[in-house]
């Protein structure tokens, strides 16, 4: 192998290659990163745009392109293409920049609940109108939560000869808190054994 393509190689692996080591700093830690600015920016756009923050997800991999060497940006751009999908609740383009990565693309589940979120959390850029209805759409589920759990509840004290309307209304959300609370208990165990599954690698 020639010296200048094997001193490529060997850039590349100090690079974009150092994520897996960075993916356990903190924020704080990525951010004062040098000797791998470029993942360190990466890891951090990527975390933004988990949190559906487009804004300053485009901005650190802004700051990674600008701190990568020319061989790593073209992962760079599909990285941050795929990551402002997923910011900006985009699902058919989150399923064609995680295909161009080379990476299994997201279940019709996860573009479901993607595409569900984008009706009724749409990013600023998508205006008033769509914003307005998002929060009619999350109005509307919070009332039917609360209408189901006051049935759930009202059926449950009928052995105890039943309960008032008052009563089984506020039995009903706290029904419904309690059933959210389970579900995001639930999820955060998902996403951690998911988080753990990809952090040991495919060889492990």
């Amino acid at each position: 192998m020639p010296p200048k393509q094997r001193q490529i190689r060997m850039q590349q692996q100090g690079g974009l290659a150092a994520m897996q080591q960075l993916e356990t700093r903190s924020d704080e830690e990525l951010e004062r990163e040098q000797k791998f600015k470029a993942a360190a920016q990466a890891i951090l756009g990527a975390r933004a745009a988990e949190r559906y923050d487009a804004k300053a997800s485009r901005e650190h991999f802004r700051k990674a392109l600008a701190a990568a060497r020319p061989q790593e940006r073209m992962a760079l751009r599909r990285m941050a293409d795929a990551s402002l999908a997923l910011a900006e609740r985009r699902p058919d383009d989150l399923k064609a920049a995680v295909e161009r990565l080379g990476q299994a693309p997201p279940s019709s589940r996860q573009l479901l609940l993607l595409r569900f979120m984008g009706i009724v959390a749409p990013p600023a850029s998508a205006g008033m109108v769509a914003r307005v209805r998002g929060i009619a759409i999350i109005v509307g589920l919070i009332v039917a939560l609360i209408l189901v759990g006051t049935g759930i509840a009202q059926v449950l004290a009928l052995p105890f000869g039943g309960v008032s309307l008052l009563v089984s209304v506020w039995l009903g959300i706290l029904i419904v808190i309690v059933a959210l609370v389970v579900l995001a208990l639930l999820g955060r165990r998902r996403q951690a054994r998911a988080a753990a599954t990809r952090a040991a690698g495919p060889g492990s």
